[in-house]
């Protein structure tokens, strides 16, 4: 099913073929009825996985719109990791306000959980910026189904915050590169628990509960109101994973990063965290991406060459893609959770649908 705006304008001139949607004059993307419809034909064929939604934005003005599998407007889509890049533009928020330094050690923060489990002096420098970069010294892939710190182990316990403090050190075995031998001298490690820690600690310097803070500082004056979030236990919100939101709302936290951290006039977060934050800060080893703060960044080929996106990118195939030089906010929302192929057939619409219409001015 699609829902478009411009696109449903446009279709009473579709007969004639003489509808393409584009602001002339600047940079941007050409979408045309053809276009929608052949998306559409491929989604209900089932070329993408299980797609719930697609929302393409230029400029701030939505191309197409579009749902799908039973989703709607209303649809509050489980994104898994993309609820990890807008706990880093909270992490931003916190920054700007003095309440953490990006490279001051986190763990007096939590003075009241020490000892921690393994005691290492390593262990106690860790940093917003360690943990932002997936770059902690602390023993944790959620990738290596061996590693002490996988999420799937952080399931199973109660308490996330001493989860992550009690792991152990990371070694660095002969087939690894050390920090001291990687890009930007940091070792590249995706690890869950140290962005439910970040969370915490940003909750903590706040005196109030990470979730409220969050709210108030962000969700609010984004208008974004209808939202839930996964809770352990403990009353844990996932702040790695666990936050579900309308297509429409990633839309929001896309454009606010797209426009530099600006929403109406107001500044969110500082604009020099907006370019940090899409600015390579860690390698991802045996992959095309680089990583800034807690977003996936990439130059795919583009019909005039590379074009770089940055993404925020969730388990089943849900991406945000942000496309600055373009103008472009693009979501994706899927429910191929856990499945092959899952994150490459996000991209094969990416690829398929947005770059080759990509549009210089």
């Amino acid at each position: 099913m699609s829902l478009t705006t411009n696109s449903a304008r446009c279709c009473l001139l579709a007969l004639l073929g003489a509808c393409t949607i584009s602001s002339p004059g600047r940079a941007g993307i050409e979408w045309t009825p053809q276009d929608a419809a052949e998306l559409e034909a491929r989604i209900a064929a089932g070329e993408f996985g299980t797609v719930t939604s697609v929302l393409i934005l230029d400029d701030g003005a939505i191309v197409y719109e579009g749902y799908f599998n039973g989703a709607d407007a209303a649809t509050l889509h489980d994104t898994r990791s993309v609820t990890k890049t807008i706990t880093g533009m909270v992490a931003g928020i916190a920054i700007g306000e003095g309440l953490l330094r990006l490279d001051a050690p986190l763990a007096p923060l939590f003075a009241d959980l020490a000892p921690f489990a393994e005691p290492d002096p390593r262990k106690d420098a860790v940093t917003a910026l360690d943990l932002l970069t997936m770059s902690s010294v602390m023993e944790c892939n959620d990738w290596n189904e061996f590693s002490r710190g996988n999420e799937e182990r952080m399931y199973l316990v109660e308490d996330w915050t001493g989860f992550f403090w009690d792991l152990p050190i990371r070694g660095f075995p002969a087939w690894t590169e050390p920090p001291g031998e990687s890009p930007h001298g940091r070792a590249f490690s995706y690890c869950t628990a140290g962005v439910q820690l970040l969370g915490e600690a940003i909750g903590r310097a706040a005196g109030t509960d990470f979730t409220a803070y969050a709210e108030d500082r962000l969700f609010a004056p984004l208008g974004v109101s209808d939202f839930e979030w996964a809770r352990n236990a403990q009353g844990q919100a996932h702040m790695g994973g666990g936050l579900r939101l309308t297509t429409r709302a990633l839309a929001r936290f896309g454009e606010l990063q797209r426009l530099g951290g600006e929403w109406q006039g107001e500044m969110i977060f500082p604009r020099s965290w907006a370019d940090a934050s899409v600015s390579e800060q860690a390698v991802i080893p045996g992959t095309v991406f680089g990583y800034g703060y807690l977003w996936w960044l990439a130059a795919p080929e583009g019909r005039d060459g590379p074009v770089e996106v940055a993404a925020m990118n969730g388990n089943g195939g849900n991406r945000v893609w942000v496309v600055p030089e373009f103008g472009l906010t693009v979501v994706l929302t899927k429910t191929d959770y856990n499945t092959r192929g899952m994150h490459e057939q996000a991209a094969a619409l990416f690829e398929a649908f947005i770059l080759p219409n990509l549009r210089e001015d």
